[in-house]
């Protein structure tokens, strides 16, 4: 199964196994930049990682500082493999802007509506650089 999203930033397209978010998360403490953990002991996926992964939010809890986290984690080479939002967070999306003037390697970031969203972590999911995301595990 597959669906077109809305093309939000540019990037090298991603696969990996999904992780679709159940809560919304702040990157400024929720999501190590070191590891790519998410570390908020709130969070209902304490504990797993986003790197390498593509990463489905459902929202995210605003700072100014989450630019800086998810620039961090591509500097660290554990950025997510593709990001897909429901709505755009511009303050979020800066980081991968930056990171692409410093010359790294970005993910692409999309926009879906959550209710296209995987109703749990699924197989392999590719994010090709136009948009088109590609689901070969189940849903």
């Amino acid at each position: 199964m597959s669906f077109q999203a809305e093309l939000l930033v540019a990037g090298e397209s991603g696969q990996g196994s999904a992780l679709v978010l159940t809560a919304p998360i702040s990157f400024w403490g929720g999501v190590d930049p070191k590891t790519g953990l998410i570390a908020d002991v709130r969070h209902p996926q304490h504990g797993e990682t986003i790197a390498g992964r593509v990463l489905f939010l459902p929202g995210t809890i605003g700072s100014s500082s989450a630019s800086a986290v998810l620039l961090e984690l591509v500097k660290n080479g554990h950025a997510p493999a593709a990001i897909v939002m429901h709505e755009p967070d511009a303050i979020l999306l800066l980081g991968l802007i930056v990171a692409q003037e410093m010359g790294w390697e970005t993910p692409v970031a999309v926009r879906l509506d959550t209710s296209r969203f995987p109703k749990r972590d699924t197989g392999q999911t590719r994010v090709s650089e136009s948009g088109r995301i590609t689901f070969s595990g189940g849903l």
